[in-house]
């Protein structure tokens, strides 16, 4: 009622106070005073502003969920393990709430738990296949906290694929050892074994999936199983047969004339060597001897590293006095990794 109105209806009760009391017992003094009293009263209770009703204050504190070391697991069921304050500790007036956000979806409230003896609350939860983001909040008399940061668990159960670069199933290799190359699902760890010498070696696919291992073969058929488990904890295996050869190089020496007449000196000669590792590849780095032994001159020899290309060219003049009949060059390989090789051509002098 408005504040007008207030005092006019309490002006009409005056007037009827003051009237039963004069016709009772008390008379005008009596009145008076108690006309003074019921007047200061009511206005007071009239005119007075009501406090203001209590606001509920929000819980201050916000949990926290202990991020994973690996986010994805095969696993269907995993436990949160959240943190509050140590003055909420087993206090049965609060609870805490697990929000979960699947891909492209809000977060929606999935569960409450009470707070445990200790700052730490274990909460076990069920996956979706796929990103599962979680956050919790605390509840009780005072409302609900801020939400907690999002940790993430991601639901993996398929089984990592594995593609092998090289070596081709049934292949030939001319060494000791193999080269692995292929890809998988990344930072997927990655172990070869030689199921017929049992060694095996361990490491890591890059992020992109990318890995490549050596492992030793052994004389004659060498079955290689090659198995990725992916951070999930899915595990694949496949398996090749790979064959070790005999592991020797291949050397051959060409000239660039291998008739010369002996009017024709002096002369200048040019020999190539050619080299393939065990495996038909151009070896570069492989030391070569070269040697010219001509009837009637000194012998010659030099030394020459291969190419890229695993070619080594050696160049010499056959000089005037040399005598006509049979000569010979001659090629010395050797290599650290693959021992040695050589070979040799005839070279005539004529008259």
């Amino acid at each position: 009622m408005p504040l007008l109105g207030r005092l006019v209806l309490a002006v009409g009760v005056l007037a009827l106070a003051v009237a039963v009391l004069y016709v009772g017992v008390a008379g005008f003094g009596t009145v008076a005073a108690a006309v003074g009293s019921t007047v200061s009263g009511f206005v007071d209770n009239v005119t007075r502003t009501p406090p203001p009703s209590p606001t509920p204050v929000v819980v201050a504190e916000t949990p926290s969920i202990v991020a994973p070391s690996e986010p994805y697991t095969n696993r269907e069921q995993v436990d949160l393990i959240v943190t509050v304050a140590s003055r909420f500790v087993g206090d049965p007036a609060y609870r805490i709430r697990v929000y979960l956000a699947l891909e492209d979806q809000e977060p929606a409230p999935i569960d409450e738990a009470s707070l445990s003896l200790t700052p730490q609350t274990i909460i076990p939860v069920m996956l979706t296949s796929g990103i599962n983001d979680f956050s919790v909040t605390l509840i009780g008399p005072a409302g609900e906290s801020e939400s907690s940061p999002i940790v993430r668990y991601v639901l993996d159960q398929s089984e990592p694929s594995i593609k092998l670069d090289s070596p081709k199933d049934g292949a030939t290799v001319n060494r000791k050892a193999v080269d692995i190359e292929g890809r998988t699902q990344g930072r997927s760890t990655v172990i070869i074994r030689n199921r017929d010498t049992g060694e095996s070696i361990g490491g890591k696919a890059e992020a992109n999936g990318a890995f490549s291992l050596t492992i030793p073969l052994a004389q004659g058929s060498n079955r290689i199983a090659i198995s990725a488990t992916d951070p999930a904890g899915n595990s694949k295996e496949l398996e090749l047969v790979v064959r070790r050869g005999s592991g020797e190089l291949s050397a051959s020496l060409s000239a660039d004339t291998y008739r010369i007449a002996r009017s024709a000196l002096p002369t200048q000669i040019r020999l190539t060597a050619t080299v393939d590792d065990p495996d038909g590849r151009p070896l570069s780095g492989a030391k070569v001897t070269f040697t010219l032994s001509i009837p009637g001159i000194k012998t010659v020899t030099g030394e020459v590293t291969t190419r890229s290309d695993g070619k080594a060219t050696f160049g010499t003049t056959i000089p005037r006095g040399a005598d006509i009949g049979g000569g010979s060059a001659a090629i010395l390989v050797r290599s650290s990794e693959f021992g040695s090789a050589s070979d040799q051509t005839v070279i005539t002098i004529t008259k």
